[in-house]
């Protein structure tokens, strides 16, 4: 036995009998303990209670009882991505809203064919929306969750006149590295010639949309003509997540705000632009007693590769990164899904001393520890 040779024999659970995988998690449990630093006890110390389930469980018959009733959140994946792309997201919501009676709706409609123009990728999610709201139980509230090109098609479908029973019963909008503003303004080279290639390319009339070059007027661009119909003011809740790592999306689109290049830029372009931003915050500025916009500024901890280096990796992890989408939606964002005004005392107390409210969140350099400690963890509790 290799741990019973040691000095900390009389701290150490006795590991006689026990299975091979057993004695290795304990070796490594007080490999890391050492190499941490760490005094104190760690959750694995004590011994499993005599009830296996978690303490918040809840059975899905009281789930039923609920008053807040039947919470629908629809997710909507981006370019060339499919219904798995949110998976995370859908994981740890049900994990932080453990009573909640939620009903998720991955959209698959648009996967394989996200190349297509905007209007016929609304199309489909419209009609699977309509469809798996006939064929269940009536929504209470309505969330959308969102990833890149897929929040232009939520906006796009909320526009639509087969949305509009709907509209009341909208709640958040989670934004992740959505392009509202298009894909102007932005200082990548590489990435507006790798679009301009992949545009060509795939003779994609969604890249071309979103370069708001559809229409010679930029003010008859689908982009802008979007803006003039907004509907992001019927939610309670707008969260609006950017990096300034991703090369893909302008962390001023995805936060919805005016960058100094827009602002200086006194062309035809630039003013349509300047009126898009104003289409869509002002709705938003005269209710602001009843919507919360939040704007997130995310700071990723990546490695120097070159998907890294021209702004995928920033771009994906929204997605793929379990440290960051457990950070943001446990620390930040979950509160804005739980129950109807839940969150909005609070933040508007903040808003009322501030015209603008911004939460930066830095990611791994504030929270998280360093990487290989990171990695560590994650043997631990695997």
């Amino acid at each position: 036995m290799l741990l019973c040779c040691e000095k900390r024999e009389s701290n150490l659970v006795s590991i006689f009998g026990l299975a091979e995988s057993e004695r290795l998690f304990v070796k490594c449990r007080e490999e890391f303990r050492q190499s941490v630093k760490y005094p104190g006890a760690i959750y694995s110390d004590f011994p499993p209670l005599e009830n296996s389930l978690p303490y918040f469980h809840i059975s899905d018959e009281y789930r039923m009882f609920n008053p807040e009733g039947l919470h629908l959140i629809i997710c909507v994946h981006g370019l060339d991505g499919n219904a798995a792309d949110l998976r995370l997201v859908k994981t740890y919501l049900e994990l932080g809203l453990p009573g909640a009676r939620l009903d998720f709706l991955m959209s698959e409609r648009n996967q394989g064919d996200t190349f297509s123009d905007f209007d016929t990728m609304t199309d489909r999610l419209v009609q699977e929306i309509v469809t798996h709201i006939q064929n269940s139980t009536e929504p209470g509230r309505i969330s959308f969750v969102g990833h890149s090109l897929g929040t232009i098609i939520i906006r796009s479908a909320l526009a639509r006149p087969q949305m509009k029973p709907f509209l009341n019963k909208l709640h958040t909008f989670l934004s992740l590295s959505g392009p509202h503003l298009g894909t102007l303004y932005n200082s990548s080279g590489l990435v507006n010639a790798g679009m301009w290639f992949m545009q060509k390319w795939k003779k994609s009339g969604s890249l071309l949309q979103l370069s708001l070059k559809d229409q010679p007027d930029p003010r008859r661009s689908f982009l802008y003509r979007l803006s003039e119909r907004s509907q992001l003011h019927y939610f309670k809740h707008i969260l609006l997540c950017g990096s300034g790592q991703d090369r893909y999306v302008p962390l001023h689109s995805a936060r919805l705000e005016l960058c100094k290049a827009a602002a200086k830029d006194t062309s035809l372009l630039g003013q349509a632009y300047r009126e898009m931003v104003h289409n869509m915050v002002s709705p938003l500025a005269a209710r602001a007693s009843s919507v919360a916009v939040v704007r997130y500024d995310v700071q990723h901890a990546l490695p120097h590769t070159a998907s890294a280096l021209v702004g995928r990796a920033a771009h994906i992890a929204a997605l793929d990164s379990d440290l960051f989408i457990e950070k943001f939606l446990l620390v930040s964002a979950l509160k804005y899904f739980s129950r109807p005004d839940t969150g909005l005392k609070d933040w508007w107390s903040v808003e009322q001393k501030s015209p603008r409210v911004e939460t930066t969140y830095r990611q791994a350099q504030r929270w998280a520890a360093p990487r290989g400690m990171d990695e560590r963890f994650s043997q631990v509790r695997g």
